[in-house]
């Protein structure tokens, strides 16, 4: 498992800016797909907006993992699981775009990305806060405290 959680970070060249480009995408995306879930427009009108919003998190996503997975079970990790299954219940549950998910997937965003590093980095799988994936024994991940 040390391609997924490497003994160090690895590093990118460019992998700051790349990450702002892909966040500030993400947010327009977010602002463009207001139109389905507030104002009921048709897909033709937010389509691509959907499609910036997908592609830019998925480059998100994977600068994160590339550079350590331990990223997937912190908690900034798991909320990201967490906002894909509230957003697919309305392909499943409802036959168009739900404001109030829409609302609890922003609210969701905004408190876990400007919470404090003992919220953030902590591990629903673990119990306690997961900084470094250093691997002590097979299967257990180093306690950075917090």
């Amino acid at each position: 498992m040390n391609w997924l959680f490497p003994n160090e970070k690895r590093a990118m060249p460019g992998r700051r800016w790349i990450s702002i480009i892909s966040r500030t995408l993400h947010l327009i995306g977010i602002c463009g797909l207001a139109g389905a879930y507030l104002y009921s427009q048709p897909p033709e009108a937010w389509v691509h907006f959907l499609y910036l919003t997908v592609l830019s998190g998925l480059v998100m996503t994977a600068l994160e993992v590339y550079a350590d997975g331990i990223w997937l079970i912190q908690l900034r990790g798991t909320a990201i699981g967490v906002k894909l299954i509230l957003l697919s219940t309305m392909l499943w549950w409802f036959n168009e775009p739900n404001a109030v998910i829409y609302f609890i997937v922003i609210a969701i965003s905004g408190v876990v990305s400007h919470a404090p590093g003992k919220l953030r980095y902590y591990s629903i799988w673990h119990g306690r806060v997961v900084m470094e994936s250093i691997a002590l024994k097979p299967g257990e991940i180093k306690d950075c405290g917090g």
